[in-house]
């Protein structure tokens, strides 16, 4: 299945001994070092989006607008509510903090921007929102329960859009690879046609013919796809270490072991891709100059 690879010393001659001279390996390795940028962009989305998506399925907010309310009995209440596992006031020197940062401090301090009284809480499945509302309005009549999942959500709907954005990305990248290398192949055909042609006079068949230039453009496209990884994985590498604030931000997601591996085989994949459109290309470019 794999003979093409390897060829006599007589038939590697034929196509001329030259060594990454020619325009592939370069454009290979652009495309690699790209692919694998923005599939490890798209993957380390997809986890941010997935740690996001389990830190606030079961957490909500009891809200109390113009900070109206005890909030330490209305704490009290969310606490003693079945099916809470847990609850956290959030004070308003915490609230005008966060403030601060969005509107500056003289707004932040100013007596006349109320800020709302908040208790985040965990609920579990059993928990019942409906009853845990109606107890907490019995202390603030203007509290509401909001599901933290609704705040998020646009923020989840992005990330998963620039996921399928990033994946969409690698997939165009691979048909601009495989393009180069069907433009390189019928170069390579152009260039050796009068080897070709005395190939074909001793009796040479074109799948003979095609593994020639089949394992040239294969060795490319390998050396191509390695060097672009290599160069895309010291990128990653510098950015994971430069950037201890993006972890912070993404809720500690970071690329998983199945990650790693899916990336590891993605030269392995666009070597192949590459191998298998060469082949194709010229093997159909053969066939039809009959």
């Amino acid at each position: 299945m794999f003979d093409w690879l390897f060829a006599s010393p007589a038939e590697r001659r034929l196509l001329g001994q030259q060594k990454l001279r020619g325009p592939t390996p370069w454009v290979i390795a652009i495309m690699s070092f790209s692919i694998l940028i923005i599939a490890a962009t798209g993957l380390a989305l997809a986890n941010t989006a997935g740690v996001l998506t389990r830190a606030i399925e079961a957490r909500y907010a009891v809200e109390v607008p113009n900070g109206g309310g005890d909030l330490a009995r209305i704490t009290d209440v969310v606490r003693r509510s079945p099916g809470v596992t847990s609850a956290e006031p959030v004070s308003e020197s915490d609230m005008r903090k966060t403030l601060e940062r969005w509107l500056g401090p003289a707004a932040a301090a100013s007596g006349d921007l109320p800020v709302p009284a908040l208790v985040n809480f965990d609920a579990g499945a059993d928990a019942n929102l409906g009853a845990i509302e109606q107890s907490v309005r019995a202390v603030a009549p203007d509290a509401r329960i909001v599901a933290h999942r609704e705040s998020i959500g646009p923020l989840l709907h992005s990330l998963r859009l620039l996921q399928w954005v990033a994946f969409g990305l690698v997939l165009m990248l691979s048909g601009a690879a495989s393009a180069a290398v069907v433009l390189a192949a019928r170069g390579a055909l152009d260039t050796h046609r009068s080897t070709i042609e005395v190939m074909h006079g001793v009796g040479a068949t074109d799948v003979q013919v095609t593994r020639l230039f089949q394992r040239r453009i294969a060795i490319d496209a390998l050396v191509g796809s390695v060097a672009g990884a290599g160069a895309a994985a010291v990128v990653l590498l510098l950015l994971t270490a430069g950037a201890s604030f993006a972890g912070e931000l993404m809720g500690g997601a970071t690329l998983s072991g199945p990650d790693l591996v899916i990336l590891a085989l993605l030269p392995l994949a666009l070597t192949a891709l590459a191998t298998w459109v060469a082949r194709t290309a010229v093997l159909a470019a053969l066939r039809q100059a009959l």
